[in-house]
């Protein structure tokens, strides 16, 4: 028999009753019954509970041990006696009776629960993270992204492609992050950046003639940490030569499609994947109806423009009147059935609103016992004499509602026909709400898309049943840079602008669309894309609006400028991230929890103490010396 184990933790069955067998593992838990000593015994493939009986000699050694030991015991698998059996445990109908066992390593006291769930802080997690990947939920993340990279890459060579890995230490340039840089010892007062992503590289391969590539890359951003952002990630790289965009959707929907339907039974319940082809969102459309470019489209609730109907002469609603006139505009969100709720439920999103630096969430709501009618209907009533002020000489045919079916804060500053036109462009029907946000459109867009995800929390309508993916596609090649006032690029710098050389040379740069796409599922953006500038003329004129001249495109993408010099194919690409497609599938809000080894929030690993001070000799060797100002004099107590 083997010196460790004849079979793992998760294998015993009933069919392996009476076998004589060696297991080794973690104790997991120990439990004294009268005598009678339960170890759960835990490897990476499952737990065995074994037992020590009293009249075993192994018993007043055994009991000496603590969790979280590693042992190894030899025993005899039996049948666990009747309504004893653990039906969430694979091995539940057995347990192995203790031979004989040896202690490999033994444990001190751990510093935190392990086999059972404690309010432990990340700090002391992140410090102990070799004891934290013992846990189940943390090592059942880690096996998951492991499986997940296995299958993407089987997918992506039955595809064609080919794994390349390309430079670490390489030149900065700018991606829309901070560089990481490293110091040359052999170059004095030169630096390495780590790379952003391996952009330029992987276009010189298609340059190359490759066609097809792909890597899981990693990748360095020097940015402020996030739950849903990290220092150094890792991406599925991918290009491809001679392609439109549409074959990029096409390929990688197959890709990542059949990944996430491999694995949506992950938390134990399957889940349905959106199957191709992917809807594709305009840039504009999302931001119109979603207030953002990364929309959750299990959310129901779309966002409408409504600017028009309270600019009108028969709305007198000044609050929104005078915004608008500053350029603003109104956009508004339909809740569905909700007009029966407490006042409670509408003053607890105004205070959110507020919370969110609006002046509050303005709304209507529409009776739910209104009945559509007819403006001939009422008119026979004989109370409507407004109806006839509105409608009567006009080609209406439609159907409205009673001005005593809408109620909430705004209604009495709307006209009868301004109500009607808004129930129609919001699609609201008897018992809905509609809710409003007004300011520049920036800040409208964004509050109102904060809005959405808010009633639909506060409602419960999102659908936890589903992987939805998009494509978000016709991104602006430029942006306004808010401090500066400069045009800069919008996303990547290296993207194909849609009308080429003649929209860059004839076209207002805040018009310009680019062939620059995102990947979205579930509200998080898990790609990035584009086809790629791949003329040197077109990239010269692209990066002189951005204000690069010449001479820095030369300095800092020099290598690939003067490959396309030499024949460089059309050529597009995209990167997936590793990272986010484990949260999603995880369902796990937070990077941290699905990385074996990762730093805490202010890029600090507690387990291995860095970042660290350098040596004199380590300053020496690359000539730095440390210089950090003066110290802040503290004011006398």
């Amino acid at each position: 028999m083997h010196k460790y184990r004849s079979h793992n933790c998760g294998a015993l069955r009933l069919s392996d009753e009476g076998q004589i067998v060696k297991l080794s593992g973690w104790i997991a838990r120990m439990r004294d019954h009268g005598g009678v000593l339960f170890i759960d015994l835990r490897d990476t493939y499952g737990v065995t509970q074994c037992v020590v009986d009293q009249d075993s000699a192994a018993l007043k050694q055994v009991e000496q041990w603590r969790v979280e030991s590693v042992i190894t015991i030899e025993g005899k698998v039996k049948k666990r006696a009747d309504g004893t059996a653990n039906s969430k445990l694979p091995t539940g109908d057995i347990e192995v009776y203790i031979q004989t066992a040896e202690l490999q390593s033994g444990s001190e006291v751990v510093p935190f629960q392990i086999a059972e769930p404690d309010q432990t802080g990340e700090d002391i997690r992140l410090k102990y993270r070799f004891l934290d990947l013992r846990r189940e939920g943390m090592h059942s993340r880690v096996r998951l992204r492991n499986n997940m990279i296995a299958s993407l890459r089987r997918r992506m060579w039955d595809q064609g492609f080919q794994e390349f890995n390309t430079p670490i230490l390489t030149a900065s340039s700018p991606e829309g992050a901070r560089d990481y840089l490293v110091p040359s010892r052999l170059h004095p007062g030169k630096f390495y950046a780590l790379p952003q992503a391996p952009q330029q590289f992987k276009q010189l391969l298609m340059v190359s003639g490759f066609d097809r590539y792909f890597q899981i890359a990693p990748c360095f951003r020097d940015e402020d940490g996030r739950a849903d952002r990290l220092a150094e990630f890792y991406q599925l790289d991918v290009e491809m030569s001679f392609i439109e965009q549409s074959d990029v959707f096409s390929t990688m929907e197959q890709v990542v499609g059949g990944m996430f339907e491999e694995f949506s039974d992950w938390l134990g319940e399957k889940k349905a994947v959106t199957q191709a082809p992917w809807p594709h969102l305009t840039w504009d459309e999302a931001m119109m109806k979603y207030g953002c470019d990364k929309p959750d489209l299990r959310n129901p609730l779309v966002i409408c423009d409504v600017t028009e109907i309270f600019k009108r002469d028969d709305v007198t609603f000044n609050a929104f009147k005078s915004v608008i006139e500053a350029g603003g505009v109104v956009r508004a969100i339909r809740a569905p059935q909700v007009g029966d709720r407490p006042r409670s439920f509408f003053d607890k999103l105004n205070d959110w609103a507020r919370g969110e630096g609006a002046p509050g969430l303005g709304y209507i709501t529409l009776d739910s016992n209104a009945r559509p009618v007819t403006v001939e209907e009422i008119l026979k009533d004989g109370t409507r004499v407004e109806l006839e002020k509105f409608y009567r000489g006009k080609d209406f045919t439609g159907s409205c509602f009673r001005s005593d079916s809408y109620k909430g804060p705004i209604a009495k500053f709307l006209s009868l026909e301004a109500l009607d036109m808004l129930v129609q462009v919001g699609e609201m029907e008897a018992g809905d709400a509609i809710f409003f946000v007004c300011d520049k459109p920036a800040k409208a867009a964004a509050m109102a898309g904060k809005a959405r995800i808010k009633i639909c929390e506060d409602m419960g309508l999102l659908d936890t049943t589903q992987f939805k993916f998009c494509w978000i596609v016709d991104f602006p090649m430029y942006e306004m840079n808010e401090k500066t006032g400069q045009i800069d690029f919008s996303h990547n710098p290296f993207s194909m602008p849609q009308g080429g050389l003649d929209a860059l040379n004839n076209s207002d740069p805040l018009e310009i669309k680019a062939f620059q796409y995102d990947c979205v599922c579930n509200g998080f953006e898990v790609c990035s894309g584009g086809i790629r500038n791949h003329r040197p003329d077109i990239m010269e004129k692209a990066f002189a609006i951005a204000g690069y001249d010449r001479e820095v495109l030369e300095k800092k993408f020099g290598g690939m400028l003067n490959a396309f010099q030499y024949g460089a194919p059309p050529h597009g690409g995209c990167a997936f991230g590793i990272d986010r497609m484990v949260m999603i599938l995880a369902d796990e809000p937070n990077l941290r929890e699905v990385y074996a080894f990762v730093m805490n929030g202010a890029y600090e690993d507690q387990m291995m103490g860095s970042p660290s001070e350098a040596s004199e000799q380590q300053l020496k060797d690359l000539h730095l010396k440390i210089d950090l100002g003066k110290p802040k004099i503290q004011a006398a107590s």
